[in-house]
């Protein structure tokens, strides 16, 4: 029987200590490892290989939503499995964009936990009902471009496309492709939304 590798990344040790404890009860998994911090698991994960990486959202160094994406992409095959027990949509959502196979909540039960590694260990995804409605309820902060922000801040001053791709030294139809890029990412429908959808997520200063 193949056993599935587990990296463990959280930045408190007594975290990291109980989650080996628990799944090294379990004959099909061995846990290879555990990094203090995102960067730590990144190094880790390429050393150690593993079929999946329980990971923490809210560490030093680098957070697990930006590790998940280092890791997915230096290690296409090896599954980022977000165990968290803090509100973050955006950082949940994050990691999920960029590749983890499922977020479940820190208070789950072991056997829950055991059953969701194997799991997304032969490819399937899993998400707790309560991570679900909150990324429902709170929809993650959309990301926008320097770019982006420069043109949303041209809109707010009442410029007309020209005239942001005078200031701007861009061509008119690239001024009109990023606009509609940054229609469909704040969900608006004009300019004048756009900018008040911007203006209440904080995405611009004026």
């Amino acid at each position: 029987m193949k056993r599935i590798k587990v990296l463990i990344a959280d930045d408190h040790a007594i975290v990291r200590m109980g989650l080996a404890s628990i799944l090294g009860t379990k004959k099909d998994l061995e846990v290879v490892g555990d990094a203090e911090d995102g960067a730590d698991a990144v190094r880790k994960a390429q050393k150690l290989q593993p079929d999946v990486v329980l990971m923490d959202i809210v560490m030093p160094e680098m957070d697990g939503a930006t590790a998940t994406a280092e890791i997915r992409r230096l290690l296409p095959t090896t599954k980022v499995l977000i165990l968290t027990s803090f509100g973050e949509a955006d950082g949940i959502a994050h990691a999920l964009q960029s590749g983890a196979s499922g977020a479940l909540m820190k208070n789950i039960d072991y056997s829950e936990l055991v059953e969701a590694i194997r799991e997304v260990a032969k490819g399937g995804r899993v998400i707790a009902p309560e991570i679900a409605r909150m990324l429902k309820e709170s929809p993650p902060v959309p990301e926008l471009t320097d770019r982006q922000r420069e043109i949303l801040l041209s809109m707010s001053r009442g410029l007309t496309d020209a005239d942001i791709a005078k200031q701007l030294n861009l061509t008119p139809n690239s001024v009109r492709e990023h606009i509609t890029t940054i229609f469909n990412k704040l969900g608006a429908a004009n300019k004048t939304e756009a900018v008040a959808i911007a203006l209440r997520k904080h995405l611009l200063k004026i």
